[in-house]
């Protein structure tokens, strides 16, 4: 399920970048932006990339998607995203779910199969609960979740109860099933691509199908035209109609969330 468009456009990232700062949150360091009095948060689950040199030497890598060199919570345009969630009144937090402990290729004695035994999504759904406690305890009373290809994952199992979030986007998922969409408990909106080979077009009209016979779950499905696998948050800031495509997705979640997260 994972291929070439896991690592396309990969970011530069950079540890200093955003307006905000990084703390421990729930036992993760965690990027987070806006007031931490506020009681309205935001989760951003990130996926996670590989180099510009990794990605010529495995972009034929069934498992692209997991060959990294750092986590993906340093990513400028993530917290770019994070610090406007922030600028809407939310505190956003952007948690680092590997642990600084990146897959490396050179590294015979811990192969791709080792390593993802200890970064699987099911462990970031694990990681991410202490992550709502530590909110929870600090007096944020509700939260939404955003989560971003791997990330994607993450936020459907999170809002398979209504214990954790309030409300679910997710922006070009991966992995999701239509079972999973079956077992959503919160609302939820899907903003996916044109050109998507890990959650294409007719994915999306399938998990459409599923959210209008859930009358109970609200939802909102958009596929956008012209774009790519990532495009939310892997654009180019110097092109013009990516930098549109992305803030338009950015208001759609952000409009999701002002409806549900209050």
């Amino acid at each position: 399920m994972s291929g070439p468009q896991c690592c396309a456009n990969p970011p530069t990232l950079n540890p200093s970048s955003g307006a905000g700062h990084v703390e421990n949150v729930g036992g993760l360091d965690s990027y987070v932006s806006g007031s931490p009095h506020s009681k309205l948060a935001i989760l951003l689950v990130s996926d996670v990339y590989a180099e510009s040199d990794m990605f010529v030497r495995f972009y034929k890598d069934p498992l692209c998607l997991l060959l990294v060199l750092r986590q993906g919570y340093e990513a400028p345009n993530l917290r770019k995203l994070a610090d406007k969630i922030a600028a809407a009144g939310f505190y956003a937090v952007v948690p680092d779910f590997f642990y600084g402990d990146p897959f490396v290729p050179d590294n015979a004695e811990r192969p791709i199969q080792v390593w993802i035994k200890d970064h699987g999504m099911d462990k970031g759904y694990e990681d991410a609960k202490p992550v709502i406690e530590a909110l929870n305890s600090k007096g944020v009373y509700a939260i939404g979740a955003v989560g971003f290809c791997w990330g994607g994952k993450v936020v459907v199992e999170l809002g398979k109860s209504s214990a954790f979030i309030k409300a679910a986007v997710l922006c070009h998922p991966s992995f999701v099933t239509v079972d999973d969409i079956k077992e959503l408990k919160v609302p939820i909106s899907i903003l996916g691509a044109e050109i998507d080979q890990l959650s294409p077009p007719a994915l999306l009209k399938q998990f459409e199908e599923v959210l209008a016979s859930k009358s109970e779950v609200d939802s909102f499905v958009k596929i956008f035209p012209k774009v790519a696998h990532g495009w939310t948050v892997r654009y180019n800031v110097e092109d013009e109609a990516a930098v549109k495509s992305a803030e338009e997705a950015h208001g759609n979640l952000l409009e999701w969330f002002a409806k549900y997260v209050k």
